[in-house]
């Protein structure tokens, strides 16, 4: 890694830290650089804007995001074993006490309405998300309405951790997972020609 990346990518996290801890519109580009020890001169070198920043913390909250869940995946042994995984890895992230609900849906609420650029980076995230559950679906033999629903499961959880503060959402979350997931299941069994 050259020094710019690590400088870069150093200015990403200490950004991704404050924006998620207290929010995008109330830290400035003065506290981003007084944690990262970056003069302000070399952040904006290395992204221009505020903005520009913003998009580098949703692209690396993605990146973090899907390895978590990627890695969760990695001990499962089945197509619904990894949809489940899903739940689980919600589970753990619920109880981590930095824990502040979903950052993308945090940023859409924040910038959403006046950015546009904001706004397509969080419907990718999401719209990757469903991407990846509508293989694992399709792995299931299931109908693939399923996926949307199971995806609407994980990110009602997110917010309902968030607002209540505790992590029983995505415990529930994966119990209606479970009801779905075997209805849709057999239901799909009961169709293939015997």
């Amino acid at each position: 890694m050259t020094q710019d990346e690590a400088t870069r990518d150093r200015v990403v996290r200490v950004a991704d830290e404050l924006f998620y801890t207290r929010g995008v519109q109330a830290v400035g580009m003065d506290a981003v650089r007084a944690a990262a020890g970056v003069p302000l001169k070399r952040i904006y070198a290395l992204f221009g804007s505020k903005d520009e920043l913003i998009l580098a913390v949703l692209r690396h909250r993605m990146s973090v995001w899907d390895a978590g869940i990627a890695a969760e995946a990695e001990r499962a042994a089945t197509a619904r074993d990894r949809i489940l995984a899903i739940f689980d890895f919600l589970d753990a992230w619920f109880r981590e006490p930095d824990f502040r609900g979903c950052g993308f849906i945090n940023a859409f609420g924040e910038l959403g309405a006046a950015s546009p650029a904001v706004t397509e980076a969080v419907r990718e995230q999401k719209s990757t998300f469903q991407e990846y559950l509508a293989r694992l679906v399709a792995e299931t033999g299931a109908p693939a309405d399923l996926a949307p629903q199971l995806a609407i499961l994980a990110e009602g959880a997110q917010t309902t951790a968030a607002i209540s503060g505790t992590p029983e959402a995505a415990r529930q979350a994966r119990a209606a997972a479970v009801t779905l997931l075997d209805a849709a299941i057999h239901h799909a069994g009961d169709l293939v020609p015997g």
